[in-house]
């Protein structure tokens, strides 16, 4: 049997008694997180990325 925490064990049983929570956190999930991705804005995006140098708030002048 693979070791469970308390902590894990106490939010179980806290989602048993209270399944409307489950439904909750999916449209919290949803409105943040699952969104629909276009390929296209994604490669645009990492294309116009310009690089940081390294240490950007400590000037070497």
């Amino acid at each position: 049997m693979p070791y469970v925490s308390e902590f894990t064990k106490f939010m179980n049983g806290w989602l048993e008694e209270h399944p409307e929570e489950l439904r909750t956190r999916q449209e919290g999930r949803a409105l943040w997180w699952d969104k629909p991705q276009d390929p296209a804005v994604q490669q645009s995006n990492a294309t116009s990325r310009v690089p940081q140098k390294p240490y950007p708030y400590f000037s070497m002048d």
